[in-house]
């Protein structure tokens, strides 16, 4: 996977949503209130599916079902500088959904050593993995995405590496790049790309800031990698059973899928990336188990749902200190195959940073 550096644009910061609620500016009324233009604001939500969400299609927004588990485990893990090994590669990291919060994806680089004061890679040999959703919701998807780019030229100089993978969230940003309010066989009716993106949390900034190099980023990510007997994914769900036997099959599909370039073939590989709990509650180990079975390793690295809702947590609506969510560290279950990612920082929980493997 070949990912460049670029930065974009300064801009000025929006203020930073702390919740799963559509966007105030859906509901305007304007210029935009009735245009086709993809980057332009799309119909209220409620008008988007008017017989219903499609099937297997779970928008993640602040009612997602919940289930109280007693068999769970959170990791916390106190800072360290990041060990340079004599010989061989260099430590791993991963990173869950950042959803465009830059400022706490600086602060939690910083705090594990990998970038310096001035944002600058600083970690040598280490590896560094993000497992998706860059942008929607928070202040500055796209200046996480040059952090990212810029990044991973500035850790390959230093003989290390920084990656990432496919999330639902950028197949989302290009489908509403690409297609805009263009119908598609959602199985439910009619749905939109430009919809869809609105209703989970897109921000205008962020398409107005898009740029060619930024969309043939996205459409280049990997959608899962094997790194030292992890199995890295975005999604917490067996559909990527659905695009081949092999990691390497999987991640050909994905990409000639995007290169297609057609909308109902797009959209329903995001519909597929939406889906989350497969791997929580019974049968959730032996999911798990399918996916290692089929691509190998030994434990499966994922993001998309947050930990406070496969607590059975949610977090407050204002981000006010002591109605969140508490999130320390990743979140094992499944039998301990299963380490998740998503510290809820869209609703005021934790942005994950976290060195593999887990010593537990």
């Amino acid at each position: 996977m070949t990912q460049g550096a670029g930065q974009g644009p300064e801009a000025e910061r929006t203020a930073t949503l702390r919740d799963f609620r559509v966007p105030a500016y859906v509901h305007e009324t304007g210029p935009y209130g009735h245009s086709t233009h993809p980057g332009d604001v799309a119909p209220p939500h409620e008008e988007a599916y008017p017989e219903g969400y499609p099937e297997g299609y779970t928008p993640t927004e602040r009612n997602l079902p919940v289930v109280n588990r007693g068999d769970t485990l959170q990791v916390s893990v106190d800072p360290a500088v990041v060990p340079q090994p004599v010989d061989g590669p260099g430590a791993l990291f991963v990173v869950g959904d950042v959803h465009g919060y830059l400022d706490e994806l600086v602060a939690a680089l910083q705090e594990k050593g990998l970038i310096d004061s001035a944002g600058n890679w600083c970690a040598g040999t280490a590896r560094l993995w993000f497992l998706g959703d860059f942008t929607d919701r928070g202040p500055d998807g796209i200046g996480v995405i040059d952090l990212v780019m810029r990044l991973s030229a500035e850790a390959a100089a230093a003989g290390g590496y920084c990656k990432a993978l496919m999330g639902n969230h950028e197949l989302l940003l290009l489908g509403a790049k690409r297609f805009g309010d263009t119908p598609v066989n959602s199985g439910a009716g009619t749905a939109t790309f430009q919809a869809a993106w609105l209703l989970n949390g897109g921000q205008k900034t962020d398409m107005d800031r898009l740029q060619d190099h930024h969309l043939q980023w996205m459409a280049r990510l990997d959608a899962m990698e094997a790194v030292d007997g992890h199995l890295l994914v975005h999604s917490d769900t067996t559909a990527y059973l659905d695009y081949g036997d092999s990691i390497e099959a999987v991640n050909d599909t994905v990409r000639e899928t995007l290169t297609r370039n057609d909308a109902d073939e797009v959209w329903d590989l995001f519909r597929k990336f939406t889906k989350r709990f497969s791997f929580r509650d019974e049968g959730g180990a032996d999911h798990v188990r399918s996916l290692l079975d089929t691509y190998g390793g030994t434990r499966i690295v994922h993001g998309h749902s947050p930990i406070p809702y496969l607590l059975g947590e949610v977090g407050s609506e204002d981000g006010e200190d002591g109605g969140g969510p508490v999130v320390e560290g990743p979140h094992v279950y499944a039998d301990g195959l299963a380490i998740a990612m998503d510290g809820g920082v869209t609703m005021a929980g934790k942005l994950l940073v976290q060195q593999l493997p887990l010593d537990i």
